[in-house]
């Protein structure tokens, strides 16, 4: 009997989402396929160990986490923990990875990736959008076009959580019925790059402004991220973001012109059906239950359709309503990327072949 290639990972950055890829992994158990072999961060390991161990919006590990030395033991597993401030500090070559994890968003250039190859890693996969599409090899929303890998790829992105929700959304609707223009509107919980009270902590001076006190408009990329995903679609779409004071679980809010009449009742019915089977099953979700946005909290789906939400005015003009949580869907739809990119790729640093039991 064959088990699944263990591919090694390291994790550069260990914030709200590099915490939550290491819980997702642990959570999905054996079936992940790979481990996560060395973290780096420059936070103290006690305050590593202690976020590990106790998160407030997500709970309690479900493993064992404890020190052991200068590193970190999960479940018997050794994460090696270093504590280096620029990617060539770190040999990644000597840690035997087969991927390079970039959870710190700090890194948005092709520049940026480069000084991890140099520095020996083999692939990294980004957890942000990059500057611009020449800046990685591949931007991949997982359900939509990670076809596109070969193996060949050394630079990937992940995209945003947001563009994670949008675009398999637009691209079943756009199938379907046909997209003129988009209009969307992100509702994003608070982030870390907002004070809990009023303090400088921004150059836009919104994100100056308490967190919790406020409903308050960003900036946002949005809309050039998905033109990047789905270039049929290239200015047709404007898009806008607002933070609100909750700690996780957000929406968007889409208003779409449609080529061709429809009804709610056929937007509902392609939505609910693309989640039930096809390439996004397992991905996207479909309710029409009254939820709020606590309940989708720790929901490991890309979207969530709340079809009661669905409006169509006139022949045209249509409005949805999507869930997401904005932490662990985004971390688990990396995993699914690094398990799909690791399968394509051509070992450029070590031997990852089946391991018989």
């Amino acid at each position: 009997m064959f088990r699944t290639p263990s591919y090694r990972v390291a994790l550069n950055g260990y914030g709200r989402i590099g915490r939550c890829v290491l819980r997702a992994l642990y959570e999905r158990g054996a079936q992940a396929g790979f481990r996560v072999v060395a973290l780096n961060d420059l936070a103290d390991l006690a305050s590593l160990e202690y976020l590990t161990r106790f998160d407030s919006t997500h709970g309690r590990f479900p493993g064992e986490v404890r020190i052991d030395g200068g590193d970190l033991l999960i479940d018997g597993e050794r994460l090696q923990v270093l504590r280096a401030e620029i990617p060539e500090a770190v040999d990644w070559a000597a840690l035997d990875v087969d991927l390079v994890l970039e959870c710190s968003g700090v890194y948005h250039t092709r520049a940026d990736g480069e000084r991890f190859l140099a520095a020996g890693a083999p692939r990294v996969l980004f957890s942000q959008p990059m500057a611009s599409e020449a800046d990685v090899d591949a931007t991949i929303v997982y359900g939509v076009n990670q076809d596109r890998l070969s193996g060949r790829e050394r630079l990937v992105s992940n995209a945003s959580c947001t563009t994670n929700c949008g675009v398999p959304l637009l691209k079943l609707l756009n199938e379907a019925v046909g997209l003129e223009y988009v209009s969307i509107t992100t509702i994003h919980s608070a982030m870390n790059d907002q004070p809990v009270i009023d303090a400088y902590h921004h150059e836009d001076l919104r994100r100056t402004r308490s967190a919790f006190q406020s409903v308050i408009p960003v900036s946002t990329g949005l809309g050039r991220g998905i033109e990047r995903l789905l270039p049929e679609l290239a200015g047709r779409i404007q898009a806008k973001a607002i933070r609100v004071p909750t700690v996780n679980v957000s929406a968007l809010d889409i208003t779409l012109q449609t080529a061709r009449p429809t009804s709610a009742a056929e937007i509902n019915r392609v939505l609910r059906e693309a989640a039930e089977q096809g390439p996004l099953a397992g991905l996207l979700a479909y309710t029409e239950l009254p939820h709020a946005s606590c309940d989708f909290n720790h929901d490991p789906h890309s979207a969530i359709v709340d079809g009661s939400q669905t409006r169509v005015s006139g022949p045209r003009l249509v409005n949805l309503l999507a869930w997401f949580d904005n932490e662990w869907g985004f971390a688990n739809r990396m995993l699914d990327v690094a398990d799909h990119y690791l399968r394509v790729a051509a070992p450029l640093h070590r031997s990852t072949s089946p391991v018989k039991d």
